[in-house]
């Protein structure tokens, strides 16, 4: 049972050991065990603080990222609006244009219509006028072709003709 129950001058003897043990731990050990906890811990906060302070900035990031899609956005809806009046602007004068044209064309049109109608009637007139004439010749002709009927003729006119 000795063994079980330690004597007096042992417990001393480890106590003392004990004692010494935390002395040298406490001079050569925790120091450098402390001040490397300490070192270590002034590391994972400053390793936080760059974690939070990259967080921040990459949220600035995600803000002015935003910022310049709603902007290109905004921009894009404008190119959309200007090119759509643009469109519209183009069309109208393409219409315009082509009402012009159009209007210049059925001018023309009735220009060429009415000098058409112009020299048919030139053709007309000049036709009826040689056809006069050839009825006209052809009738005196046929009256004049007795000597007797030309005297008669000739005496008529003078007859009828004023002399001053």
């Amino acid at each position: 049972m000795e063994l079980l129950t330690p004597d007096l001058g042992l417990i001393f003897w480890m106590t003392l050991s004990f004692i010494i043990v935390l002395i040298l731990l406490k001079k050569f050990a925790w120091k450098p065990i402390l001040e490397s906890i300490k070192q270590r811990e002034e590391y994972i906060s400053q390793s936080i603080e760059q974690a939070n302070q990259a967080r921040q900035e990459l949220e600035k990031v995600k803000e002015e990222a935003e910022k310049i899609l709603a902007q290109a956005r905004k921009e894009r809806e404008e190119m959309m609006k200007d090119a759509q009046q643009m469109r519209s602007r183009i069309l109208s004068q393409a219409e315009e244009e082509g009402k012009k044209a159009k209007q210049r064309k059925l001018e023309e049109a009735l220009q060429e219509i009415e000098a058409a109608k112009q020299n048919a009637l030139k053709e007309i007139k000049d036709t009826v006028v040689e056809l006069s004439v050839d009825i006209a010749e052809k009738i005196l002709r046929s009256q004049l072709e007795d000597k007797d009927k030309q005297k008669k003729y000739i005496e008529n006119l003078l007859k009828n003709s004023n002399l001053n």
